[in-house]
């Protein structure tokens, strides 16, 4: 994927989650910029309650978070918290859960593909407000005019990552097209200090796969299904669904240690 010219200062359409000064990366502005190791690495996902995925991670990531679709495009999410603005797998210091699947929508960060220039090209682009690109850092984005070979492997991620992107748009039209999506809550009910339960609380709605409707397929449909590998990745997102409860108490857990503090 070939950097922007150094001519091209046309705006880029669109935003994207985490970015928030987006440039094309260019040899000239950039020959000076590199990135720094930094000691707080994911800080910028840990207002991210919800994290888009790329078809290819339902498996490792059903591991760890809720996989639901959502939007009127039913983009495909890992839930990270049942509470806006909070991600409970990064800690304060913005390091990820040791135990936890990172998506790659993160670790693409500060990098990106976006559309810019007369033709609406894909372009490479960099978030400049990243707190770890600066002039003179460690890990230069450019040697001797070219992209170093740091930067040509996140060149190369971020190809690989659109790649999977579009083919994770046509798995979500091919179920869509099948009809096999159905809308879901998720509730909790709330504990009171004397164990006592009130009344189920509904946290939020969501699209999720109707297994009533996949097992209504033919059977040379769900054999076709099987054969391209989209019920294996069903199976991972029906499988995901058992972290909502893992979500819930680990708010509780986390509601009930900061009560405590504040008491002694």
């Amino acid at each position: 994927m070939a950097t922007a010219p150094a001519q091209d200062n046309s705006p880029l359409s669109g935003q994207v989650m985490f970015y928030q000064n987006p440039e094309p990366l260019d040899p000239n502005r950039h020959a000076k910029v590199g990135l720094n190791p930094s000691q707080t690495p994911f800080l910028f996902a840990k207002t991210a309650h919800a994290i888009p995925l790329i078809v290819a991670e339902f498996g490792p990531a059903s591991l760890s978070y809720p996989i639901i679709f959502a939007g009127a495009d039913y983009m495909p999410l890992a839930i990270t918290s049942v509470r806006s603005n909070e991600n409970l797998f990064v800690s304060d210091g913005g390091v990820f859960r040791a135990d936890t699947y990172i998506p790659s929508f993160v670790r693409r960060y500060p990098f990106v593909l976006a559309h810019g220039g007369q033709d609406d090209q894909l372009v490479v682009c960099i978030d400049r407000d990243a707190e770890f690109i600066a002039e003179n850092a460690e890990v230069p984005l450019f040697e001797n005019g070219e992209p170093s070979a740091f930067t040509k492997q996140c060149i190369e991620f971020c190809s690989n990552f659109e790649g999977e992107r579009r083919k994770t748009e046509e798995f979500v039209k091919l179920l869509r097209d099948l009809d096999l999506f159905e809308k879901r809550d998720v509730t909790f009910t709330p504990r009171g200090v004397d164990e006592t339960l009130g009344l189920p609380v509904k946290i939020t709605d969501y699209f999720s796969l109707s297994e009533e409707k996949i097992k209504a397929l033919p059977d040379e449909k769900l054999a076709e299904l099987y054969r391209i590998g989209a019920l294996q990745q069903v199976n991972a997102h029906w499988n995901s669904l058992l972290n909502w409860e893992r979500l819930i108490n680990e708010t509780f857990r986390r509601d009930a240690e900061a009560k405590a503090a504040t008491k002694n």
